[in-house]
């Protein structure tokens, strides 16, 4: 593993830690504001910027997006995000100590399969963790458009079936994933930093419905199907659309579970909100 990889690996998961305390935070603070309205998006930032405790989580989780983008900008998206994925087990263990609960038995499981997860990532770079072919504009911007439908879809099913809160989430979620993509392509210069307009739209969308889903439920209800989201689907889009190779042998087995541990992880931290 290159001084550079370790550089970003140690990035990221200070980028994750520092963006899942600021999810908490900012849950606390929308949750004790006036109903917001994202048909009504000037007075919904307005409403956000002129609470101090709301930006002093914004401005935590500003700090972990910019030591993400320098992650991002020294390794593969698919390394990056794996460790990212791994943060929702801060999430919960925090939202826990915040709220003074003890965590059921399903997300505590989560949280181990999640660690188990980056253990096997962290073994699996002794294979290497290329950078890959990088895609074509194309089909990323076919990728990032269908997750914006999707969004909408799910906005819609959630209004439909009363779980809005939910359909917050996971349209925060895909919205975030879409500026996660975003920035590594936007990152690689040329005439891909036009995918800078679909970071700026991806993250604004995010965030603003992570803050109406906070109105509507709990921290890890919300924040944890959208770091679930927002870490499956980068992860999915560096290997399946922006070329990133997969080790062979052994290490590339210990990379396919490292990505699948992750993801499951986060599902079972999530399930709760499901019900």
């Amino acid at each position: 593993m290159s001084a550079q990889t370790g550089f970003a690996i140690v990035a990221a998961l200070a980028s994750t830690t520092l963006t899942n305390i600021a999810y908490l935070r900012e849950h606390d603070a929308a949750a004790a504001l006036p109903p917001l309205s994202v048909r009504h998006p000037v007075q919904l930032a307005r409403t956000l910027l002129r609470d101090r405790r709301w930006l002093r989580g914004f401005a935590l989780e500003s700090t972990g997006f910019a030591l993400y983008v320098l992650a991002l900008a020294l390794a593969p998206l698919t390394l990056v995000q794996s460790l990212a994925a791994g943060g929702i087990g801060i999430l919960a263990f925090v939202s826990a100590r915040m709220s003074g609960r003890r965590l059921p038995r399903t997300e505590i499981v989560g949280v181990v399969v999640s660690i188990i997860g980056l253990l096997a990532l962290a073994a699996s770079l002794a294979g290497g963790s290329g950078e890959g072919s990088g895609g074509s504009t194309v089909e990323i911007g076919l990728w990032l458009g269908g997750a914006a439908v999707a969004a909408v879809a799910a906005l819609a099913l959630g209004r439909r079936l009363g779980t809005v809160a939910v359909a917050e989430g996971i349209a925060g979620g895909l919205f975030f994933s879409i500026g996660d993509v975003s920035v590594k392509v936007a990152t690689e210069g040329g005439g891909r930093a036009m995918f800078a307009l679909t970071v700026v739209a991806g993250y604004a969308l995010g965030t603003a419905f992570l803050q109406l889903g906070y109105q509507h439920g709990g921290a890890l209800t919300v924040a944890g199907l959208a770091t679930l989201l927002t870490n499956a689907l980068p992860i999915a889009a560096g290997t399946v659309v922006l070329g990133e190779p997969v080790p062979s042998g052994a290490y590339g087995g210990l990379r396919v579970l490292a990505f699948g541990a992750v993801t499951l992880g986060a599902i079972l931290l999530a399930r709760r909100s499901r019900g």
